[in-house]
């Protein structure tokens, strides 16, 4: 990943007494959310997610953040924290524990259940655990850590105060402020307040909305469509939603409850994530109304609810599956209801219409945000985030969790509720802010590029190879086998040329294989016996040959063999 900063250098050495701030994800993008804290020669890290890969990251199965820059040092990391239980703020955690598996965990009772599933899949042994909750305070070497209890689209959210001796930052991890919650847990203003009369050196907060005018929605907006879908549907109902968000299963439950239907989970991490909420008493599923998906079939389409992962169109999800018919047991049929009850990830648009074109195609309703209030973010809005400043009236402010364009309108909103222009700093991944003598700054950035998951690989893939898959899936590629004779200085065989992803028969290359020969008969002539450069030669006439004549820019790989 190319970096924003290129005049930036390498920060200098902390000056003593004050604080560093490394991002290592989630500033610039909306997902691997990472942050380390150095103080006093020590690190505290909060969260360590993970970024799903787009269209053009072909063959990767996850984005980690690159903790590459605090790799020396995570002997010194004394905690991390992880303000909830969502893929992009505790996926990669697996992945650092495997290079340091002793650092102690610290959150919620529901984040750290359901990132516990997560080690054990990982075959991870758990390591120390700290169960927190909003109001608890805790030490962790010299960082003084407050847990304030934050309203987000998963339960048990919180934001974290730091203090240190150089002065408290303030993260809000990810939150809104619902009103109206489906649990009644509202983020807690009082003691952002409170904080706030303390004095907030850093304010860190969530970006993501910060573009949307106004308050966001109350989760309980969407009850009323629900209930209006239930009423209206004749047959089957499946709804797809994340597979971490409790209060939308909740009122998928209730309204099933209140409509005579049954319900069943499709899809692994939603059967494990439901259970635990279940178990830990998030998750109220009220009495007869949960049975096993492949039981559920045996009822008549009316009866049925099916509850299912894959309401971003990822291809091996289980909706996914429904929408192409391979699904093992669940069968679309004209007349059924799917519910897209999720908004859309930025960069997931065409994978998600792709997976409701194919249910329309079978004859489904399909009911999404576009046509109906079916979902509600989970972030707060431009009115919530000035509540906030007014509220915490804060000495520095860094925007978090969102693209340039969302962290720009956050910083917006600072400026306009009087924090000074000076004191308001966008930093991406990689840029190092310092908190010293209470003023924020930029101090240089570190390399902080994507790190690549493909099947057992972690950080062996690079842009060089994601470049490599998508000429090889957009242009083709064509393999050009010659055989020399070095001392005698001719062309023994060949050129064999065979070409795949090209319409054309490999019989058009007919014309190019004589210049291929002279080009290489005259290197020859010249006494070159390097194969490279031969090769070199081969492809650069079938290169140019085939961007005029085939308007394509396909890989190309010779194959010079001496007799």
């Amino acid at each position: 990943m190319s970096h924003p900063h290129l005049e930036l250098s390498a920060p200098a050495e902390l000056p003593e007494g004050a604080l560093r701030v490394i991002p290592l994800g989630g500033l610039g993008e909306v997902g691997r959310n990472m942050t380390a804290f150095e103080y006093a020669g020590r690190l505290l890290i909060v969260d360590c997610g993970v970024l799903f890969p787009e269209e053009n990251h072909p063959g990767v199965d996850l984005i980690l953040p690159d903790w590459s820059s605090i790799r020396p040092d995570l002997d010194k990391v004394e905690a991390l924290v992880l303000t909830h239980g969502h893929e992009d703020h505790i996926g990669a955690t697996p992945y650092l524990l495997r290079e340091r598996g002793d650092i102690p965990l610290v959150g919620s009772e529901l984040t750290l259940a359901l990132l516990g599933s997560k080690l054990r899949e990982h075959r991870l042994r758990e390591t120390v655990h700290h169960k927190v909750k909003e109001g608890d305070r805790v030490s962790f070497g010299p960082f003084d850590l407050e847990f304030v209890a934050v309203n987000h689209s998963i339960p048990d959210a919180l934001a974290v105060a730091i203090r240190t001796g150089a002065g408290m930052v303030l993260h809000t991890g990810d939150f809104k402020m619902d009103q109206l919650p489906l649990d009644g847990r509202i983020t807690d203003l009082r003691a952002f307040a409170r904080l706030g009369e303390e004095g907030v050196d850093l304010f860190m907060t969530d970006s993501t909305n910060a573009e949307v005018p106004g308050f966001t929605t109350a989760e309980k907006s969407i009850a009323p469509t629900l209930d209006r879908v239930f009423h209206q549907s004749s047959q089957r109902i499946i709804v797809a939603c994340f597979a971490s968000h409790v209060h939308r299963v909740q009122q998928v439950l209730d309204a099933a409850a209140a409509h005579g239907r049954k319900v069943g989970y499709v899809g692994r991490s939603m059967v494990r994530n439901m259970a635990i909420a279940a178990e830990l008493g998030y998750l109220n599923v009220p009495t007869g109304v949960l049975v096993e998906a492949k039981e559920l079939a045996k009822l008549p389409p009316e009866k049925q609810v099916l509850i299912s992962t894959g309401s971003q169109g990822e291809p091996l999800s289980a909706l996914s599956r429904i929408a192409q018919r391979n699904h093992h047991f669940v069968h679309i049929e004209e007349g059924d209801t799917v519910v897209f009850a999720s908004s859309l990830i930025p960069g997931n648009e065409n994978s998600v219409y792709r997976v409701i074109n194919g249910l329309a195609r079978w004859g489904a309703n399909v009911v999404h945000k576009g046509n109906a209030n079916v979902h509600v973010s989970g972030h707060a809005s431009a009115g919530e985030l000035l509540y906030c400043y007014n509220i915490v009236k804060p000495r520095n402010v860094l925007p978090v969790h969102g693209e340039i364009r969302h962290m720009q309108a956050n910083a917006a909103l600072a400026r306009a509720t009087g924090v000074p222009a000076e004191h308001v700093v966008i930093a991406e991944d990689g840029v190092v802010v310092d908190l010293v003598d209470g003023k924020a700054q930029i101090a240089g950035k570190v390399d902080c590029g994507y790190v690549f998951v493909d099947g057992s690989s972690i950080g062996d893939i690079t842009e060089a190879d994601l470049k490599d898959r998508r000429v090889l899936g957009e242009e083709g590629f064509i393999t050009v086998i010659t055989v020399v004779d070095l001392q005698a200085g001719k062309v023994l065989s060949g050129p064999e040329i065979h070409a795949r992803g090209f319409a054309e028969d490999d019989s058009v290359f007919d014309e190019i294989k004589p210049k291929i020969v002279t080009a290489i008969d005259n290197l020859l002539a010249e006494g070159c016996d390097d194969q490279h450069q031969l090769q070199q030669a081969v492809r650069r006439t079938i290169g140019r040959w085939v961007g005029t004549k085939v308007k394509r820019r396909p890989m190309i790989v010779p194959v010079v063999i001496e007799a």
